[in-house]
């Protein structure tokens, strides 16, 4: 059976991606678009060859539309989430899902309460990189890990090719940390494999816009292991950078390259020196994993486990840096 999307809001720089994988996934539809901006949701409609609805609450009662894909404003998250779980859609979502931790649990109360599938998209979770560190890690060939470091920028703020309103705090909620920043997030907080505790987080503000567009968080545990979190708006030829370090050895992902190096006192003679890994192969996208939950009735547990920790480290991370203090993980409230 077909499944049928309607599309919460074109806001997103990535609306247009979703629409693509879901034209080319052979089980999914592009159905409906529901835009608050009306000329954009429009535009989007007719370029797709589908109705454009002025309403949200009429798009969600139509019952040929079995689910949505939702970029709206991060701020909107918690309202149009919750509608569409309301009435019975299933959710694929931008994101963070929500910027505080008080607001994710109400979301993910509401989709577990009602039965609808959920997922996030964090597509780095299913890169070969992320799961050939994670193959290191778990045959504990770096010891025990001690420090982490990921980063992500961009040009988008001194080019000028980000939308005018991924500037603007109130609809963003957050600036380069929580945008790009979320990638870098959930990769330090993976590869740390242990739980935070406390966040530390400084801002700037380069080219003096509303919100931070270079970015970088600090991540304790109890263990005294350190992540760090790097993300920026203005910065050309950065590379995605990926570095673990362990008791036993060190690997490096990206500097500059798509190469995965690995020096380690563990494992065979053969890493001993500066070694290349093969990359294991990607898994499939998180919008096929949704839809595949979808059709089995199953659940995207662990991708919305680490959607709400994203969440709770970006609250921690805003919250640091807009009050220029240590910020304890155990203080937010839920």
């Amino acid at each position: 059976m077909t499944i049928r999307i309607g599309k919460i809001s074109m806001w997103h720089v990535h609306a247009w991606d979703y629409i693509k994988q879901a034209q080319e996934h052979e089980d999914t539809e592009i159905a409906a678009v529901w835009d608050d901006n009306a000329q954009r949701g429009k535009e989007a409609a007719e370029r797709l060859n589908v109705p454009y609805f002025s309403s949200l609450e009429e798009m969600l009662a139509q019952k040929d539309i079995d689910a949505v894909i939702v970029d709206a404003p991060t701020r909107d998250h918690q309202d149009v989430i919750t509608v569409a779980a309301r009435a019975g859609k299933h959710i694929f979502t931008e994101k963070v899902i929500a910027s505080t931790v008080q607001e994710v649990n109400a979301i993910l109360a509401e989709v577990r309460e009602l039965g609808v599938k959920m997922t996030v998209s964090l597509p780095r979770l299913n890169d070969g990189y992320t799961l050939t560190i994670q193959d290191v890690l778990q045959q504990g060939l770096l010891g025990k890990v001690t420090y982490v470091r990921v980063r992500l920028s961009h040009n988008g703020a001194i080019a000028d090719w980000l939308p005018q309103h991924f500037y603007n705090l109130e609809e963003c909620q957050g600036g380069a940390m929580i945008d790009l920043g979320c990638h870098p997030m959930y990769l330090t907080r993976l590869f740390l494999g242990q739980e935070v505790t406390g966040v530390n987080a400084n801002f700037g503000y380069v080219t003096g816009k509303e919100v931070e567009d270079n970015a970088v968080a600090t991540l304790f545990t109890d263990s005294g292991a350190i992540g760090v979190v790097e993300a920026g708006f203005v910065n050309s030829h950065s590379p995605f950078t990926i570095e673990v370090h362990g008791t036993e050895g060190t690997l490096l992902y990206g500097t500059p390259d798509d190469r995965l190096l690995i020096r380690t006192n563990a494992g065979t003679e053969a890493v001993k020196e500066w070694t290349e890994l093969p990359l294991l192969e990607k898994r499939e996208s998180a919008f096929s994993q949704w839809v595949s939950h979808i059709q089995n009735d199953s659940l995207a547990a662990e991708n919305l486990q680490i959607a709400a920790e994203l969440t709770r480290l970006m609250e921690a991370a805003n919250t640091s840096a807009k009050e220029g203090r240590r910020i304890s993980l155990s203080d937010l409230q839920g």
